[in-house]
C-alpha cells in the first residue's frame, strides 16, 4: 500500500466521527437540576460538580447524614473532564511509581497503600449505591514499542522491580507475550499491572454518583456558576448570577476551570487532551487484535498514547498531544482540534494495521487541571473555612475520590494518615507567569518529542529536573 493510500485512509476514518464524546450518547443521562435562583443557607457549599465535587458530597453525608450540603455547577454535572475522560480508574494517587520515586521517596509505601485502600472504596460504593457503569477491573499494561529508545525499556524494568518489592501483582511482559495479550506488529513488550486499574464509562459513574448524593440529601444546583467566594461573618459567602450561598464551609472543586481562589492560578495550567472512538468491532476484528483480557493500555514516552475496550467493544484511543492555549484559554471551542484528531488516527492504524477498515464515530476533547507536580494537591483558606483540591493531570477518576477525602479531613480538622504526609501538606511549585508560562510549555513539549525520539533529556528538561517542574501529556 503506497504512502497516498495510507494518508487517505487515516483521514477517512474520522471523516464522518461526530465532534462529542461517546459516553454521552447513553440513554441514561439524568435529568438536569434547577438553577439556583433564591438565596440558601447550608453547613457545607462544594463548588464544582465533577468526580471531586461529588464524592466529597457523598462521603460528607455518610459522616455526618444531618450535614445540611448544597452543591452548585457552573453547567451540568459531570459535563466537564469528569464526564468526558478515557474511563482509566488507576490506584495511583501520584500518577504512578516513578513520579513518586522522584517527589515523595520517603512515602511511596504509604502513598501506595492509601491510593490502594481509596480504589477498594470505590468499588465498595458503587456496589453500595447500585451504580451501573461498567466497572471492570482488569488492570493495565504499560506498552513498550518499536518506537522506543532502549531507556524507556529500563525504566518499565525498573518499575517492574519496585512495584515486586512494594509487594504489587504485576508482570513483566516479553515481546511474545505481550503479543499473546493484544497483537501489534510495534509491540516488544509491557509491564502488566493486574489489580490496581479499574475501567468504567465515566459519564454513568459521574451520573450514578449524582443520583446517590442526592438520595443522601445533598441539593444540587446545576447552570449556577460561582461568581465569587468571600468571608461572611463567622462562614463564607459565594455569590451566584441569580441568587447566593451562605455557607459554614466550603469546599473547591473546579479543577481546570479558572480558580475562585486568585492564589491558586499560578499552580493550574489547562492543557487540552483528545480521543477518539471507533464503531464496534466486528468478531472478526477483535480476533485479530486478541485483547481477551481487556486491559487498559498506555505506552510508555511522554507523549503517550492510552486505549482500552468499551462494553460493546469500540476501540477508545486517545493522548499523545496535550495543548496548552496562551493565557490558559478554556473554551467550548477547543475541545475540537481535527489536527490532533488525524495524527491520532494515523497512530492507530499504525499500531492495529489489521484494523484497516474501521472508522471512528466519536472525537473529541477536554481540559486537564495540570500540576507541576502531575498530581493532585490541596490546600485552605479563610481561616479555614475553605478547602480545595485540584491539579490532578489526567488520572484523576480514582485519585478523585481521595482528594475529596482529604479536603473534607483538611475542613474539619481531622488528623490522619494522609494528612500527614508531606504529599497532602506540601504544594506543588507554581508555574510562570504569561508569557513565559507559553514559551516554558512549548519548549518542553518539544523537548519531550525530542527525548522520546532519542532517549537523551536536554538541558532544558534536566533543568526542569532540578526545580521540581515539569509538563506531561
Amino acid at each position: 500500500m503506497d504512502e497516498r493510500t495510507v494518508d487517505e485512509r487515516h483521514l477517512d476514518a474520522i471523516a464522518d466521527a461526530d465532534p462529542y464524546p461517546y459516553w454521552y450518547e447513553d440513554v441514561d443521562e439524568p435529568n438536569s437540576n434547577p438553577t439556583l435562583v433564591r438565596n440558601e443557607n447550608c453547613d457545607l457549599c462544594i463548588i464544582g460538580g465533577g468526580y471531586t465535587g461529588l464524592w466529597t458530597a457523598i462521603i460528607s453525608k455518610e459522616r455526618d447524614p444531618s450535614r445540611d450540603v448544597v452543591l452548585i455547577d457552573a453547567h451540568e454535572v459531570g459535563s466537564a473532564a469528569s464526564g468526558r475522560n478515557g474511563g482509566f480508574m488507576d490506584a495511583s494517587l501520584t500518577h504512578g511509581i516513578a513520579n513518586a520515586q522522584e517527589r515523595f521517596p520517603n512515602e511511596i509505601a504509604i502513598l501506595e497503600d492509601l491510593g490502594l485502600e481509596n480504589m477498594n472504596e470505590i468499588e465498595a460504593a458503587i456496589k453500595r449505591y447500585g451504580i451501573d457503569c461498567d466497572y471492570e477491573r482488569t488492570g493495565a499494561i504499560d506498552v513498550a514499542t518499536t518506537a522506543h529508545p532502549d531507556s524507556y525499556n529500563e525504566e518499565l524494568k525498573e518499575d517492574y522491580r519496585q512495584l515486586r518489592q512494594l509487594g504489587q501483582n504485576v508482570e513483566m511482559l516479553n515481546k511474545e507475550a505481550m503479543l499473546e495479550q493484544v497483537n501489534s506488529p510495534l509491540y516488544t513488550g509491557g509491564l502488566w499491572h493486574k489489580d490496581r486499574v479499574a475501567l468504567v464509562d465515566p459519564a454513568r459513574l459521574v451520573w450514578g454518583l449524582k443520583a446517590a448524593a442526592q438520595t443522601l440529601g445533598v441539593r444540587i444546583y446545576e447552570d449556577t456558576k460561582a461568581l465569587s467566594v468571600e468571608r461572611d461573618g463567622v462562614g463564607v459567602l459565594i455569590t451566584t448570577p441569580l441568587g447566593k450561598v451562605r455557607a459554614a464551609k466550603v469546599a473547591l472543586a473546579t479543577n481546570a476551570f479558572n480558580p475562585l481562589l486568585r492564589r491558586l492560578r499560578h499552580y493550574i495550567a489547562p492543557v487540552y487532551d483528545y480521543c477518539m472512538v471507533t464503531e464496534p468491532l466486528t468478531p472478526s476484528q477483535l480476533a485479530s487484535i486478541g485483547w481477551k483480557n481487556r486491559q487498559g493500555l498506555s505506552d510508555i514516552p511522554n507523549q503517550f498514547h492510552y486505549y482500552r475496550l468499551t462494553e460493546d467493544n469500540r476501540i477508545l484511543w486517545g493522548g499523545y498531544d496535550a495543548m496548552y492555549f496562551f493565557g490558559g484559554k478554556v473554551r467550548t471551542e477547543l475541545e475540537s482540534r481535527p489536527e490532533t484528531w488525524a495524527k491520532l488516527s494515523r497512530h492507530f492504524f499504525e499500531t492495529f494495521p489489521q484494523l484497516e477498515d474501521v472508522r471512528f464515530s466519536h472525537a473529541w476533547g477536554g481540559a486537564i487541571d495540570t500540576s507541576s507536580r502531575y498530581c493532585v494537591f490541596w490546600g485552605r483558606a479563610m481561616g479555614g473555612r475553605v478547602s480545595y483540591a485540584l491539579g490532578y493531570t489526567g488520572l484523576g477518576v480514582a485519585s478523585s475520590r481521595f482528594g475529596a477525602e482529604v479536603m473534607l479531613d483538611l475542613l474539619e480538622g481531622r488528623r490522619t494518615r494522609a494528612t500527614a504526609t508531606k504529599f497532602v501538606k506540601e504544594k506543588p511549585l507554581p508555574f510562570p507567569p504569561e508569557p513565559f508560562r507559553f514559551i516554558g510549555i512549548q519548549a518542553t513539549r518539544w523537548s519531550l518529542n525530542r527525548e522520546d525520539n532519542t532517549g537523551n533529556r536536554n538541558l532544558w528538561l534536566r533543568s526542569l529536573d532540578r526545580f521540581g517542574l515539569g509538563f506531561d501529556s
